[in-house]
């Protein structure tokens, strides 16, 4: 049979408790982590990556327009 040791068990609920604490100590850092690479980023004015992809669609739609006019302005028009 087993014996119930108080000594034991309260280092065991004093461990459990010290373990609860450096979890929530350890998730309040990287929430605290998280806001502070937020804030960086936010003072850096950084684009979001789908707004990047948006202008970058945008840019090669004007580019090609462009050629486009080009290539209409290299071949004289036979309308004169």
């Amino acid at each position: 049979m087993q014996t119930r040791n108080p000594i034991l068990d309260e280092i065991a609920k004093m461990t459990t408790g010290a373990m609860g604490l450096a979890q929530a100590a350890g998730e309040e850092a990287k929430t605290a982590w998280r806001a502070q690479a937020d804030r960086l980023v936010a003072e850096m004015d950084l684009v979001r990556r789908d707004e990047f992809d948006v202008l970058k669609a945008e840019i090669t739609a004007l580019r090609a327009e462009i050629a486009a006019l080009k290539g209409n302005n290299n071949n004289p028009s036979t309308e004169s």
